[in-house]
């Protein structure tokens, strides 16, 4: 039996097993698919304390190296529940079971998807949410990005530099991300812009050929486009773990900064958590060598609680 099981390998998590190892407890972590957590998605990383400029993938990799060369169990597991046992907690997933002393859940939040008519069955098919990850495969294409916050400029940014033609659809009449990005945007000659206008269908044969958008006036109109990537937020998924912790209106588990949750020996961490700041730095924590960092921590904060728990149990 661990000490602590931590349900989640994003930053929030990596950074909880770190603690929690050099506070001297065994640690398993246990990831569903991405090792990494959404901080894989960034092409580029420039507000981590201590770094320049390094990508998602780079940080992840460090991270995950980090926590392994302390001593970290990590397991591909899905988990889809929790038991409270008292001193000890069940984790259930969808190959076992495993027992531990203590819980942090660091899950994170999944793509929020158009809800617009075709968009699931063109998943894979031509819908993508990570230029990172499958830019490449429209190289001298021509491609459509949902979205006006930092994370679609982001993403229009990556794949201007190797796609035909990128085209952001944004519902608003104006884009939320930050100045900057939209600058080096508008120095791009093969970037356009369509604002005020939201996504009605996915349409193609087998494999999406076009996106059907609506304006504010309901007039539609037709993109030709080789693929689209959806940027237009994040949302929580939480479900599995509401018979241990609170739930508030949009899904976020319920926690002050203290990271803690209904239950006792059940922590959590990260952006499933409710809170106004998402961010790497504030999922890591919330002093880095005596530094303060954006908020408080969240990684760092849980696997302390985490830590004292277990030894005020003995």
């Amino acid at each position: 039996m661990h000490d602590i099981i931590i349900i989640g390998a994003g930053p929030a998590g990596l950074t909880a097993a770190l603690y929690a190892l050099r506070a001297g407890k065994t640690v398993l972590v246990l990831e569903k698919s991405n090792f990494g957590g959404q901080m894989t998605y960034s092409p580029k990383i420039e507000n981590y304390p201590g770094s320049m400029q390094l990508s998602g993938n780079e940080l992840a990799e460090q991270l995950i190296e980090q926590v392994i060369s302390h001593g970290a169990d990590i397991e591909p597991e899905e988990v889809t529940g929790i038991e409270d046992h008292g001193e000890t907690k069940k984790v259930v997933t969808t190959s076992g079971s495993f027992d531990c002393k203590a819980v942090i859940i660091a899950s994170g939040v999944k793509h929020r998807m158009t809800g617009a008519e075709g968009e699931e069955k063109f998943l894979g098919e031509g819908i993508s949410f990570c230029a990172v990850c499958d830019g490449d495969f429209y190289s001298g294409k021509e491609v459509a990005v949902i979205g006006g916050g930092n994370s679609a400029l982001q993403e229009a940014v990556l794949l201007s530099e190797k796609c035909k033609k990128v085209t952001l659809v944004q519902n608003l009449p104006y884009f939320t991300g930050e100045k900057r990005l939209l600058d080096v945007l508008r120095e791009r000659p093969n970037v356009e812009y369509i604002t005020g206008s939201t996504v009605k269908r996915f349409e193609g044969d087998g494999k999406l050929s076009a996106v059907v958008i609506a304006d504010e006036s309901g007039r539609e109109s037709t993109l030709r486009v080789d693929g689209v990537f959806v940027a237009i937020g994040l949302v929580p998924s939480n479900g599995t773990f509401s018979s241990v912790c609170e739930l508030d209106e949009r899904g976020y588990m319920a926690s002050g900064e203290d990271c803690l949750t209904k239950t006792p020996g059940v922590f959590v961490a990260g952006d499933c958590r409710a809170k106004k700041i998402r961010q790497i730095t504030t999922a890591c924590a919330d002093m880095m060598d005596g530094l303060p960092v954006i908020e408080r921590a969240d990684g760092s904060v849980a696997a302390l609680a985490a830590c004292s728990f277990i030894d005020l149990s003995i």
